[in-house]
């Protein structure tokens, strides 16, 4: 069995203003930098071999600073974990969106969030597979960690995920598979007064009530 933890980076100016935010490279601020200490922090109880993140400079400063946390040498990228692309609507708010691509109308350029799990799911499959046995930690971001959940366990409300939250996932026997929400990390990283990403991401929170 190989334990996968999925960590969502921490936040960016781009997250408080609530802008959409995908492949823009948008640089952690000071809070979020705080996020990566505190989930570092927590992944510090447990043992770990290795930590990976996406290539975007702010799953990857993340990943850093929980190495660091860690003992563990600077993350390697794997690039098929990066968010989810938004297409026309990187960087609009809420209002922007809804003025320019009403609620039923075609984002040009949007992956859809099957797209994202067609790419996601299949690469941390193959990842459990090449290190059989290992504990790793993955910073991702909130779009292609809800990706991920959609295809391993459809139909569930999974809750909120916040700048610098940690969800587990086993792969065992071929099968990747979520982790009860009942771990004490998972638990502890909803931090107080951090946003979920529907209330930072309104293309994210329109699909949730759609999907």
């Amino acid at each position: 069995m190989t334990e996968l933890y999925l960590v969502r980076h921490g936040e960016t100016d781009w997250n408080r203003q609530r802008r959409i935010q995908g492949l823009t490279d948008i640089p952690l601020n000071d809070t979020g930098r705080e996020q990566a200490r505190a989930s570092g922090r927590l992944l510090a109880r447990r043992e770990w071999d290795s930590v990976l993140t996406s290539p975007l400079s702010r799953a990857a400063e993340t990943g850093a600073i929980i190495a660091d946390e860690l003992g563990l040498p600077t993350p390697k990228a794997i690039p098929a974990v990066v968010e989810r692309n938004y297409g026309e609507a990187e960087g609009l708010d809420f209002a922007e969106l809804e003025t320019r691509f009403p609620a039923g109308s075609e984002v040009p350029g949007r992956e859809t969030r099957e797209q994202v799990a067609e790419r996601v799911v299949p690469a941390l499959v193959s990842l459990a597979e090449k290190r059989p046995g290992e504990r790793l930690v993955i910073v991702s971001h909130g779009g292609a960690i809800r990706a991920v959940l959609s295809e391993v366990d459809p139909g569930v409300d999974h809750g909120m995920i916040t700048n610098g939250s940690i969800h587990s996932f086993h792969y065992e026997d071929g099968s990747l598979r979520l982790v009860a929400f009942d771990d004490p990390i998972e638990v502890e990283s909803i931090m107080p007064d951090c946003e979920d990403i529907d209330a930072q991401n309104a293309v994210e929170a329109r699909d949730d009530v759609v999907v």
